[in-house]
């Protein structure tokens, strides 16, 4: 049997990274191995490993898991495509079942049999490099665009509760400002639940013209209308037995409510021209930027249908009121597009890093990504320096200081005192342009930089 892709395998016991690494020679090309995690990330940054080994624990004492689970996420975050198998002296179910829902692909207790180890990493390799399971619907792939959890408290609420509600069928509403990844943590939520093998079905309902909307979520007969020469399925009928994500439901015209009320009633459709209603079964999750219960208030959004999707609701705060993911994110950001563009040595100055702290993202998430790809783009000597992104505002300063920037801001001094030291960062020490952008004289800056000591 010809050997074929490449292997990383990481464990602290270096008997035991002999041993696999021996076994695993006779079927992969490349057998990498690590001793320890810390370097993972720049190991794989280099190698791109199809699939990882990847031990539980690493640190004497503990068998906890969390390590183990702290660097699949590492992985999965970086590198959705590559498969990892996790590998652990324990065997713990409930450790099995979370790891599985993260994006895990098996789970090998030791000591391991021989045989069954290599069936797990081969099937592993497999899955890596037919990432397609031969069907034509596309919409049931969600691994285009990994969640973005960051390493915030407010993320890790949300993340508690998603790994509580994603295995239910419960109606979930995502709320929160544009580009801070509403469809992105729609499709987690379907990743973790028990359709995760069955369609996600995104539709923007804002998007479907009124006089197309029946057609377009309920599907119409073959005459229902002039161009209708064969039946087509809605997405409701797409999206049955998986998960249908209606995307920007605040837009949906107050007559078109009713409609989609209905249809999540009944859990039946009636297709356009139709006589007979279709039965589907879908888990319901829709997202919106606008403020439901201010419409349903202004009677521009019907209160029974706002019952009926929001039986979860998950907020997503916008990356101003959660600072400290902004520079981790801008890293994974800058290694996804250092591959990308061929410029895998580029790296960005502590005063840039200071810049993207200080700079507001009205667009979020995703204005922090489109920023860091076009710093990479533009970078010619690999270095990404502050001018490469927008210059912070007051406002940006103001807003550092709501989030609670540490937690331990209380004054408006200390707010002050933030404001002229991030804006100091900003522009690398230019107190020209800092005076500028504080809208205060040169002597004013001088005395407040030496009042708080600065």
């Amino acid at each position: 049997m010809a050997k074929q892709g490449s292997i990383l395998i990481v464990d602290d016991n270096k008997a035991i990274l002999s041993a696999v690494k021996l076994l695993a020679d006779k079927y992969f090309e490349k057998v990498l191995t690590l001793s320890s995690p810390n370097s993972l990330v720049s190991l794989m940054r280099t190698e791109r490993p199809d699939v990882v080994l990847l031990d539980m624990n690493f640190n004497a004492g503990i068998n906890t898991g969390n390590e183990g689970i702290y660097w699949l996420q590492q992985i999965l975050d970086r590198y959705p495509a590559t498969k990892v198998v996790l590998f652990t002296a324990y065997a713990d179910i409930d450790l099995a079942v979370k790891a599985m829902k993260m994006g895990a692909v098996d789970f090998v207790v030791k000591p391991w049999d021989n045989d069954k180890l290599i069936a797990s990493l081969r099937n592993a390799y497999r899955l890596a490099t037919h990432r397609t399971d031969g069907r034509k619907n596309t919409a049931r792939s969600t691994t285009a665009a990994p969640m973005l959890w960051g390493g915030s408290e407010a993320m890790a609420r949300i993340r508690r509760i998603v790994d509580k509600v994603a295995v239910t069928d419960a109606n979930i509403l995502i709320t929160g400002e544009n580009g801070t990844g509403k469809d992105m943590l729609a499709r987690e939520i379907h990743r973790l639940s028990l359709r995760r093998n069955e369609p996600f079905v995104d539709v923007n309902v804002g998007a479907i013209p009124d006089t197309l909307f029946e057609s377009e979520l309920f599907g119409h007969v073959k005459g229902a209308f002039t161009d209708a020469r064969s039946d087509h399925a809605g997405k409701f009928e797409t999206a049955s037995g998986g998960t249908l994500f209606l995307d920007e439901i605040g837009n949906l015209p107050q007559h078109l409510q009713a409609k989609l009320l209905t249809a999540l009633q009944n859990r039946s459709i009636m297709p356009l021209g139709g006589n007979t209603p279709r039965t589907v079964d879908i888990r319901l999750i829709a997202a919106t930027n606008r403020d439901l219960q201010a419409m349903v208030a202004e009677g521009a959004f019907r209160q029974d249908l706002l019952y009926r999707i929001n039986t979860i609701h998950i907020e997503l705060p916008p990356l101003r009121r959660r600072r400290e993911d902004i520079v981790p994110l801008a890293e994974m950001f800058l290694a996804r597009y250092a591959e990308k563009y061929g410029k895998q040595d580029v790296i960005m100055t502590q005063a840039a890093t200071d810049r993207l702290t200080a700079c507001r993202w009205e667009g979020n998430v995703r204005e922090l990504q489109h920023a860091v790809e076009k710093a990479v783009i533009m970078s010619d000597d690999g270095v990404i320096r502050p001018d490469a992104f927008p210059a912070p505002t007051v406002e940006a300063a103001a807003d550092s200081h709501d989030a609670g920037d540490g937690g331990d801001a209380a004054t408006l001094e200390e707010m002050e005192r933030r404001m002229i030291r991030q804006a100091i960062a900003a522009h690398n020490g230019n107190l020209t342009l800092v005076a500028q952008q504080l809208g205060i004289t040169r002597q004013t800056l001088y005395n407040k930089i030496k009042r708080y000591g600065l």
